[in-house]
């Protein structure tokens, strides 16, 4: 028998044991889902083959439990139990239902369990996209955070551009993003900021300004810039141009690319500076050297943030926003 237990049309008894008839193993109409509770009366009443004790067991009164036993052997099309003086037995059809149905009630409870632990944000599915550079800390402190506290939550990361999560995020194809910003394409998205950070440069071990402890931008105004794509990064780009233009000069761009973490192996392949938000420190490289930058302006610096569609209804994502708010308060607030 399958789990799927079907119901066809209602009769109003079953046949005796005594009557030679049998009832027909096939509804005589299209068969309807069975009501759940008759197979827990069934069950109840296979444990205990008196019809009193299962009513008690049930909190019902007796002769409903009996119309429920009735009304499922005729959805069936099969007896269930024999019906003795001395009480009830089960059928063969009876002793093959009841594993099918305590199966049923089982997976029945666990559909419940799960649906409950979705809308709680405790279990389900999260889709969450990320930039290369939010791998530099902020995943490391909030996936393990968030793992631990909803553990029944299963996370599906997809690495890509801010643009390319923002578009996604809005087409509802990800629940959630970490996009590096300013944004500059206008959007539906909601965005929780999380991290500020500011411009530092990034050179080569052989440039001579790498020998200098700090710098000011206004010095990197001669150098061949590896800059960030407009197309693909335009946040990071406007910011990176602007931070340049306020300290008076426009860069010679001479190499562009998409992430980061291109922008910093072009850099360490001698091609040229870049300015990087200054968690990329991380990226270690002894052909690399970071400085900070003195007038790095304010009006330039970047940041993370985390993106969202505010009337999506997923229980795991606010879960997730919930956890990254209280980890970085001082970037809402």
């Amino acid at each position: 028998m399958s789990a799927k237990l079907l119901a066809g049309k209602k009769t109003t008894g079953v046949p005796s044991h005594k009557t030679a008839s049998q009832p027909s193993h096939k509804p005589a109409n299209p068969p309807q889902l069975a009501d759940l509770r008759r197979f827990r009366h069934f069950v109840v009443l296979a444990e205990t083959l008196n019809f009193r004790r299962a009513a008690e067991r049930l909190h019902m009164a007796q002769p409903p439990l009996t119309v429920s036993i009735q009304k499922l052997e005729a959805a069936l099309g099969v007896r269930l139990f024999n019906r003795e003086a001395s009480g009830v037995t089960l059928t063969a059809a009876g002793m093959a239902a009841l594993a099918e149905a305590r199966q049923l009630l089982f997976h029945g409870s666990q559909m419940g369990e799960a649906a409950r632990s979705a809308m709680g944000g405790t279990a389900g599915t999260l889709r969450m996209g990320f930039v290369g550079s939010a791998s530099y800390g902020m995943l490391q402190k909030l996936l393990p955070l968030f793992a631990a506290e909803y553990p029944g939550v299963e996370l599906v990361l997809r690495e890509a551009t801010s643009v390319a999560i923002m578009q996604q995020v809005e087409e509802r194809t990800l629940d959630i993003g970490l996009v590096r910003v300013p944004l500059l394409r206008p959007s539906g998205a909601s965005l929780l900021p999380l991290e500020r950070d500011s411009f530092i440069a990034a050179l080569p071990r052989a440039n001579p300004l790498a020998r200098k402890r700090g710098l000011s931008l206004s010095d990197l105004a001669d150098e061949p810039f590896v800059m960030y794509l407009p197309e693909q990064a335009a946040g990071l780009h406007s910011a990176a141009m602007l931070a340049c233009q306020q300290a008076g000069f426009i860069p010679r761009v001479t190499q562009q690319a998409t992430q980061i973490q291109t922008v910093l192996a072009l850099v360490e392949s001698g091609l040229g500076v870049a300015l990087v938000p200054s968690v990329m420190k991380r990226f270690a490289s002894e052909r690399i050297v970071y400085r900070p930058l003195a007038d790095a302006a304010e009006t330039a610096s970047t940041g993370l943030s985390l993106a969202y569609m505010a009337d999506a209804h997923s229980p795991a994502a606010a879960s997730f926003r919930r956890v990254a708010a209280r980890e970085y308060p001082q970037a809402h607030t």
